[in-house]
């Protein structure tokens, strides 16, 4: 192998291992357009074999580093050593950067012209990012869009969703990888002042008001208990568990809404009905709709289900629809339980809850649910939050220590609140815990690893977005329409 080549992959792996810094925690997000721009460059003119094998590298660095969380989940919570974490964390960044990477063998199909480059690549772009949503149940993780959460670009969020801020930052990679080679040409000129008037009419679109206010704020309480992971299912700090829990809440009691985060309670709810009527009751006794997470099922020997229930003035239960695998199901379980204690993990036999739902119900509005990472699933969150008035997401990123990952979380429950005009409690176990205004503005906040109580008060909103109508298809659809255009017209003066 030439020593250009070997630079070349060097290079993309850096370029792609740089993707995260765009996105939360930090946030540059020039250095999306920049990163991206460096794996554009390098695909003009290859074969989809080579291709698919720069792509490749780029989303090996890309995931290397933005979701290198995975390891600390496996090593520290999840009793593997330190090499099987490692090679465990290696190949599941392996895998999606081989799924991020195989749209990008259709790079083959586009005519060699710089204006069609400049539609065609990000089209690719955003149906790679598309197909990580559904792929093996999907790892809709490092959009490219999350890195304009705080951008004049969100205000195109409430029409096309993340991935056309997706569509829109990978427009800018590809007119700064053709201003590269042609300087002095009109095409990188003419792309720059699309940037601009994209950028200026995003900043006039988020003075739209797609929702209109309810007449009243809602008071509510998010309780964070902080609960360490590796005593969270533990039986004998079960009971300390749920006192700690009581204790948090009997000052708040009288709020309007209540939460404790995703599985606060360490017990199937057929083991603690007892428990609950207390609750329950405290909860009727002050006027309070109380949410929390559980294990539910009905029969002691299942299913069983990652819930949401609703409890005192509340009504509802929502089981989640979108499952960790490992965490919450086990692939190919009769093969591989039993191999190791990651695939032991407690509440790892979960069953899917039914697609179609009804919402939560509490101080007289309905509440979209998102358990853990459902957040990050954008057509999900906006189909289910057609005819509510707010979201809730809750989870337990206890799993993943001082990583980066809570970060990630958080940003994309912004980007729902942005996209469907709905504001968003989200309650967690250790963080971040906080209210999101309907404009994906973070309004309260809980520091992250501490045990507190965060209150406010929350505007419910009604109507909907065109996003919140369609979801992504109308892009999703323009990109297909795109690809399929142009290798048409490919293959027919190639033949």
């Amino acid at each position: 192998m030439r020593t250009k080549t070997l630079l070349i992959y060097l290079g993309l792996l850096i370029a792609g291992a740089l993707f995260p810094l765009s996105l939360a925690p930090l946030s540059y997000w020039p250095v999306a357009v920049i990163s991206m721009a460096a794996l554009f460059l390098n695909l003009p003119q290859q074969s989809a074999k080579e291709a698919f094998k720069r792509s490749t590298i780029f989303g090996l660095g890309m995931f290397g580093t933005g979701v290198s969380w995975v390891f600390v989940s496996m090593y520290f919570f999840g009793d593997i050593s330190f090499l099987l974490a490692l090679m465990g964390t290696f190949l599941f960044c392996f895998f999606n950067a081989v799924v991020f990477a195989v749209p990008f063998s259709l790079c083959t199909l586009i005519p060699q012209r710089n204006n069609l480059w400049l539609l065609a690549l990000p089209a690719i772009w955003v149906l790679s990012e598309w197909s990580r949503s559904w792929i093996l149940t999907g790892f809709p993780w490092l959009y490219a869009g999350y890195s304009h959460t705080d951008t004049w670009i969100s205000g195109w969020a409430p029409i096309g969703g993340v991935f056309l801020l997706s569509y829109f930052t990978a427009l800018a990679a590809m007119v700064l990888a053709q201003s590269r080679f042609h300087k002095n040409l009109p095409l990188p000129l003419a792309g720059y002042a699309l940037i601009a008037m994209i950028f200026l009419s995003g900043f006039a679109l988020q003075k739209i008001h797609w929702t209109q206010p309810a007449e009243k704020q809602i008071s509510v309480a998010l309780i964070q208990p902080n609960v360490n992971q590796n005593d969270k299912w533990s039986f004998s700090m079960r009971n300390e568990i749920l006192q700690k829990l009581l204790n948090q809440t009997q000052d708040y009691w009288g709020s309007e809404i209540i939460i404790w985060p995703e599985g606060a309670i360490p017990s199937l709810y057929t083991q603690i009905t007892d428990f609950l009527d207390i609750a329950h009751q405290q909860a009727l006794n002050h006027n309070t709709a109380l949410i929390t997470g559980l294990p539910f099922n009905t029969k002691p020997e299942g299913p069983y289900y990652n819930s949401m229930i609703a409890l005192g003035k509340g009504q509802g239960i929502y089981n989640k629809t979108r499952l960790v695998p490992f965490g919450e199901y086990v692939p190919f379980e009769t093969l591989i339980r039993g191999l190791n204690n990651f695939f032991d993990l407690p509440m790892s036999s979960f069953s899917l809850g039914s697609e179609e739902q009804k919402p939560l119900i509490a101080a007289e509005v309905n509440i979209s649910t998102a358990i853990c990472y459902e957040i990050a699933y954008p057509d999900l969150v906006a189909r289910n939050t057609r005819n509510t008035n707010m979201l809730l997401t809750v989870s337990n990123d206890a799993w993943f220590g001082d990583s980066v990952a809570p970060a990630q979380h958080m940003q994309m429950a912004r980007m729902r609140a942005i996209e469907n005009a709905k504001p968003v409690m989200r309650g967690t176990n250790n963080g971040i815990t906080g209210l999101v205004d309907h404009r994906g503005k973070i309004t309260h906040q809980l520091e992250q690893f501490t045990t507190g109580v965060l209150t406010g008060k929350i505007s419910p909103r009604t109507g909907e977005t065109p996003f919140s109508k369609f979801a992504s298809w109308p892009v999703v659809i323009f990109c297909l329409l795109v690809i399929s255009m142009l290798g048409l017209n490919r293959l027919r003066t190639k033949f």
